[in-house]
């Protein structure tokens, strides 16, 4: 569909009164809370538009927070905003996804994949002003045994290295040099391999491999250079395992992912899929640890990993713009 037509079917004209519902997570600090406010307050309450900014000071009252102001929008015919990483933002978007309300974000994390991808500008300045005059469109969220990811999903290593990434900024601080230093100190560590069953289209599949990532982000996954990126805009997700290796063949991996040269490699399997089930070979119920967006759980196998049956409608750029703005 050219962006001329994606635009007279699938996007939603905001009202010029709507208000906006802002949830945020307050952990990197009160200080960045307040100047959120300030932008707010020049951007928004400026303009004459009315919102609600909603501090979470406890991680675990971040879904309920959402659910609330989620409410709240429907009743006052509003837009529900997510303002952090793509973790807080998923975790808002959970809550916002079926309601009818349309979503918005305000990037506040260190990567920001999600809102790089749709062309949102980094700056929360450029960010709040487009809340202004953006009309939402539809776009596709994953989904496992019904836990809903915006970027991707994974189990095996990957959730390691998010929850040393964590330690890591906690001791030396936020910055994308800690994070890939970080990664490369867990990779040099020995860790176990998975055995997973893969049925995706009636066929069964298995695998040994250190980590099962489930991409739903067509920048990222053109960073590590994936051929399945341009899938994801025909309504697919992207799996990806590298084969079981040693640490130091998982290491010259990694660089080549970050060479953005990862399907040229003899030891990754990639594929396209809609949906796929992942269950361990011996059929006995396992509990296993997995990261969505960032965010670390545990769920039980079997895995189901799908595409959303409906769509988030999002504030963002107009097509064109937004091409012109990813990166």
């Amino acid at each position: 569909m050219t962006p001329t037509a994606e635009r007279a079917v699938s996007a939603l004209t905001i009202p010029p009164d709507a208000p906006f519902f802002i949830v945020m997570n307050a952990g990197s600090g009160r200080k960045q809370g307040d100047l959120t406010r300030e932008i707010l307050d020049r951007e928004l309450g400026g303009a004459g538009r009315r919102y609600e900014l909603r501090l979470v000071d406890d991680p675990a009252e971040l879904a309920a927070t959402a659910r609330m102001a989620v409410e709240d929008a429907i009743q006052q015919n509003g837009v529900v905003v997510g303002a952090g990483g793509d973790g807080t933002l998923c975790a808002v978007a959970q809550a916002t996804l079926g309601s009818g309300c349309p979503f918005a974000v305000l990037p506040r994390g260190t990567f920001n994949y999600f809102s790089r991808d749709h062309g949102i500008p980094a700056g929360l300045d450029e960010s709040t002003r487009l809340l202004l005059t953006a009309r939402a469109y539809p776009v596709q969220v994953g989904v496992v045994n019904g836990r809903m990811f915006l970027v991707n999903a994974s189990l095996g290593l990957y959730p390691k290295l998010l929850e040393d990434r964590e330690i890591y900024k906690q001791q030396f601080g936020r910055s994308r040099l800690i994070a890939l230093f970080s990664a490369a100190a867990t990779m040099l560590r020995a860790h176990r391999h998975l055995r997973l069953h893969i049925e995706h289209e009636g066929q069964m599949r298995e695998i040994r491999t250190s980590t099962l990532f489930v991409g739903n982000n067509r920048l990222q996954l053109e960073q590590i250079g994936m051929r399945e990126a341009p899938l994801l805009e025909q309504g697919l997700l992207a799996a990806i395992a590298p084969r079981a290796v040693g640490r130091i063949a998982q290491i010259f991996l990694s660089l080549r992912g970050a060479a953005g040269r990862l399907s040229d490699a003899d030891n990754v399997i990639s594929f396209a899929f809609r949906s796929i089930t992942v269950t361990h070979p011996s059929k006995r119920r396992r509990r296993v640890k997995i990261a969505t967006d960032g965010e670390v759980t545990h769920l039980d196998m079997p895995l189901e990993f799908h595409v959303a049956p409906e769509p988030l409608f999002l504030l963002k750029p107009e097509p064109e713009i937004a091409l012109a703005n990813r990166s």
